[in-house]
């Protein structure tokens, strides 16, 4: 770059966030299968972020820079005994590749002695390791989009356990992985297992946010009126950000479990005992990092409602319903919940999408601003703390009302 265009770079990178240096290479997303719906929302935010650089002089210097569509086509082929393989159908030689994998999306199949096998995240996980096995010694470089961390939940021993999600991660990195991207981990320690490869866990918090100013036209973060809600100890700093960034009041649940049984290799849970002020007439939102079956969710939503609260909201970064939605159907006709609030990162069920209660928060703009960001290795703090962004939504609305 010359140096009057240097200067005009930098003062946009300033302004609005944009990044003046040059890019790693040309991006190639890959999208896995079950992951081609959201990509393709990517790609389009992706382009059209980089529309905004044709003014740029380094759009004419990095061939594949600004093109209409980033997607790479993969063919991961599935024999007929069940083994697999993947195969790349356009170059990378010198791309800085995205891979995107939705492990938990059930809904792909695959055909293993003429029946139908419905794939599961081991299932996605072998399909993601064969695709980087495919590309590797032919890219510049590998990033790994993974935005429901596969075996998260299985973050820590307690007894004689395996340490899945941590091996995962070391397998990957050994691959060549040079950046794995996901959100709302389990539990972000188990980073350590990769010290020395980048990792990024990073929080939808300003887009369920801006979600529920679109879906509850008579919203009110005031204090004394609305209230933010953990469903465990362990989900307290989420919570926490959520109470300190709105200006409210934060309330916890704790759960009292029969430590003499083990359900679905689990400790049951007897009771939720809850810790905060009265909820009295409050709008309540619930915050955690996902809904499995629910219960716990619904459990929480009615002890709110029974101490006295208006309405219920949940927030969560992952919606996966593995019980069904029909709970949550009846727990909505019966004014238990308003509104449950949960990122469209991972496959949705069509009638999970149809359901009155359900919003789907958008996170594919964001996503592709990301990637963005990386291929020009520039900083992410802006996008990791959200803090600025909230601050200037609030006041805003509050300037509206």
């Amino acid at each position: 770059m010359t140096a009057a265009s240097d200067e005009k770079a930098y003062s946009r990178y300033n302004q609005y966030g944009e990044n003046p240096m040059d890019p790693v290479g040309p991006i190639g997303l890959i999208a896995l299968k079950g992951s081609v719906d959201f990509t393709e929302k990517v790609n389009f935010y992706l382009n059209k972020r980089r529309s905004e650089y044709q003014e740029e002089e380094f759009v004419s210097r990095y061939p594949g820079f600004y093109r209409e569509d980033y997607r790479i086509a993969v063919d991961n082929t599935r024999f007929s005994s069940g083994e697999g393989k993947a195969v790349i159908k356009n170059t990378v030689r010198g791309h800085d590749l995205y891979i995107v994998s939705d492990v938990m999306n059930c809904s792909c199949t695959y055909k293993m002695y003429g029946q139908d096998n419905r794939m599961s995240p081991d299932d996605h996980y072998q399909d993601l390791k064969r695709v980087i096995l495919a590309c590797s010694g032919k890219s510049r470089r590998i990033n790994v989009i993974m935005p429901f961390l596969y075996e998260s939940r299985q973050h820590k021993r307690n007894s004689r356990e395996s340490l899945d999600c941590a091996f995962a991660l070391e397998e990957l990195y050994n691959l060549g992985v040079n950046n794995i991207i996901t959100f709302d981990a389990h539990d972000e320690r188990v980073a350590n297992a990769i010290p020395l490869s980048g990792f990024e866990s990073l929080n939808p918090t300003y887009q369920i946010i801006k979600e529920m100013y679109r879906q509850i036209p008579d919203l009110s973060f005031t204090h004394g009126k609305f209230m933010v809600v953990s469903p465990d100890e362990g989900g307290i700093p989420r919570a926490m950000y959520f109470a300190s960034i709105l200006g409210v009041p934060l309330g916890t649940f704790y759960k009292r479990r029969d430590y003499t049984t083990v359900v679905n290799g689990r400790n049951p849970i007897i009771a939720h005992e809850f810790l905060g002020d009265s909820v009295e007439g409050m709008d309540i939102l619930i915050v955690d990092d996902m809904i499995s079956s629910g219960d716990s969710m619904l459990d929480i939503a009615r002890a709110m409602k029974d101490r006295g609260a208006r309405n219920v909201y949940c927030a969560v970064t992952f919606g996966l319903f593995t019980e069904g939605i029909d709970r949550f159907d009846k727990a909505y006709s019966e004014g238990i919940i308003s509104k449950v609030f949960a990122t469209n990162l991972i496959y949705r069920r069509p009638e999970l999408l149809k359901a009155p209660w359900f919003a789907d928060v958008n996170m594919a703009k964001f996503v592709a601003l990301l990637i963005d960001a990386i291929n020009h290795d520039a900083s992410l703090s802006n996008l990791i703390n959200p803090t600025e962004k909230i601050q200037k939504l609030l006041r805003e609305k509050e300037n509206l009302n």
